[in-house]
């Protein structure tokens, strides 16, 4: 049986306005792991012996965490399975995609959020987990950005989506029925804050008018090329209530490794 690996990035150091994203690893892995759930995905995949989970990463002073994320990921992925990543701010998905990007020439990414995240720097910052995605087109660490789900898009997102080639679909234009034309192995990054508030209250940036849980798991259903790897971000357990949000991360989770495992066999 395909095995998918599980590594949790507790890094929130770029977050722009709240710290505690860093926190998320923990609160996802015991709603996976909790008894009020079964392990099996909605496509018939039993999990329950699917995961070699690698631990939360340890940052060590005096390293650059992006050289950290970059080695740990690159050598998790030498192992030869997928690998689902469980964030952390959105910052972190550039150093993960360097790994990637490395071990897959071809390569297609799925972002699923409700921002861009494609400012060429914030406030400075151009590692900030809103530039993530520009300093990702600049290095050519994938051949297509397909970005679902936005509803925050101004003037500067519109020039950096024609200056680095990005493929949008707003929020607005996700039908339960959205199905996308993918040719390439894929990477999905899912930002937990796609999801409307209703459905995903512990985010530090709630925007209204956002996708269903429903809508971005028939999404995943339909994707039929090989999912290499993955990141659910931007869960902050600190804005949640009653655990609602950790429980649609593992659901998310749940679902993106069915697919994984589902598209290996077939």
């Amino acid at each position: 049986m395909t095995k998918v690996s599980l590594l949790g990035i507790p890094n929130d150091d770029n977050s722009a306005m709240m710290k505690g994203a860093a926190e998320a690893p923990a609160p996802i892995r015991a709603e996976l792991h909790s008894d009020a759930h079964s392990l099996w995905t909605e496509t018939g995949i039993d999990l329950n012996e699917a995961f070699s989970d690698h631990g939360d990463i340890r940052f060590e002073d005096g390293r650059d965490p992006w050289d950290v994320i970059e080695e740990t990921v690159g050598r998790i992925l030498d192992i030869g399975d997928p690998l689902i990543c469980l964030g952390g701010d959105h910052a972190i998905t550039h150093p993960l995609m360097r790994a990637v990007r490395q071990r897959h020439k071809s390569l297609t990414i799925l972002h699923i959020d409700a921002h861009p995240d494609i400012y060429d720097a914030y406030e400075g910052n151009r590692r900030s987990q809103t530039s993530s995605f520009a300093r990702i087109m600049e290095e050519g660490l994938t051949d297509r950005l397909i970005q679902v789900g936005l509803r925050t898009i101004n003037g500067h997102h519109r020039d950096q989506f024609k200056r680095f080639g990005v493929e949008v679909i707003e929020a607005g234009r996700c039908g339960e029925d959205l199905r996308l034309d993918i040719g390439t192995p894929i990477f999905i990054s899912m930002d937990i804050d796609a999801l409307d508030p209703a459905h995903a209250p512990g985010v530090t940036y709630r925007e209204p008018g956002g996708l269903t849980v429903r809508q971005v798991v028939n999404l995943l259903h339909r994707l039929d090329q090989p999912i290499v790897a993955a990141d659910i971000v931007e869960y902050n357990p600190r804005c949640d209530i009653s655990n609602l949000t950790a429980n649609v991360a593992a659901k998310l989770l749940k679902e993106i490794a069915g697919m994984m495992i589902k598209n290996r066999q077939s």
